[in-house]
């Protein structure tokens, strides 16, 4: 883990509609190379699209040898992550240990 964390807020929807603009977000914060803190409690949509995006910073993030860690979650974002049993895949503390990629 790097010794500077940094911290990003998502907020409203993270869906397809918003995916350009969220995208350009996380490559610019996963782009500097530290271990990156995803604040997702404002987040009030997620569809298949935002999850993707997800998955995606998960892997570069770790393609570059950071972590990355979502926080806080939203009640829809835990209700989504529960419905694809997607706890696994993040490592969510709050419930399981990430799996190994």
């Amino acid at each position: 883990m790097n010794a500077v964390t940094q911290t990003l807020a998502l907020d409203g929807e993270l869906t397809i509609y918003r995916a350009s603009e969220i995208c350009e977000l996380l490559k610019s914060a996963l782009g500097a190379r530290q271990d990156l803190e995803l604040n997702l409690s404002g987040v009030t949509e997620l569809d298949s699209a935002g999850v993707q995006l997800l998955m995606a910073a998960k892997k570069s993030a770790a393609a570059s040898q950071c972590a990355l860690r979502l926080i806080d979650h939203s009640p829809t974002v835990l209700e989504v992550f529960e419905i694809l049993n997607l706890a696994a895949h993040f490592g969510d503390p709050l419930l399981v240990p990430a799996v190994p990629q």
